[in-house]
């Protein structure tokens, strides 16, 4: 339970970075947001943005639960943070960067959502953003 409750104290902690870090995408401040996004993947995940960008899509679950010893928090987490990535690359008119993140972030929402077995509306409002962000990206 004790840890349980950790988890969900940490993604309302990021949920209040990622608005911050949201509003800046949306003031064009493209460099702040980069940095605080980043600084979110060390604080939060331990390890750099990079270390999470060159894993394959298909193989994320997988190697982050069994290989790195994270839970479903620490992929909440991570789906969280591409989705923010996704955000920042279409702002900045990645629409490569964009859907390849938005596709990450679905594939960990999806397997979040599975795992936890229990309805969220917030989550599934967020996978269904994402999925109409792919349709779009993916029909221009």
């Amino acid at each position: 339970m004790y840890q349980k409750d950790y988890i969900l104290r940490m993604i309302e902690m990021l949920g209040e970075m990622l608005a911050g870090i949201l509003g800046l995408i949306k003031k064009g401040e493209f460099e702040k947001a980069e940095e605080k996004l980043e600084n979110l993947y060390y604080k939060m995940l331990k390890e750099d943005s990079a270390f999470f960008r060159d894993i394959p899509e298909n193989e994320l679950t997988d190697r982050l639960l069994h290989q790195h010893n994270y839970n479903n928090g620490h992929l909440e987490v991570l789906a969280e943070l591409f989705n923010a990535e996704a955000e920042l690359c279409l702002a900045q008119g990645n629409k490569p960067g964009s859907l390849d993140y938005s596709h990450k972030s679905l594939k960990l929402f999806e397997f979040v959502d599975k795992e936890y077995r229990t309805f969220s509306q917030e989550r599934t409002d967020k996978m269904e953003s994402i999925r109409e962000r792919i349709r779009t990206i993916g029909n221009v």
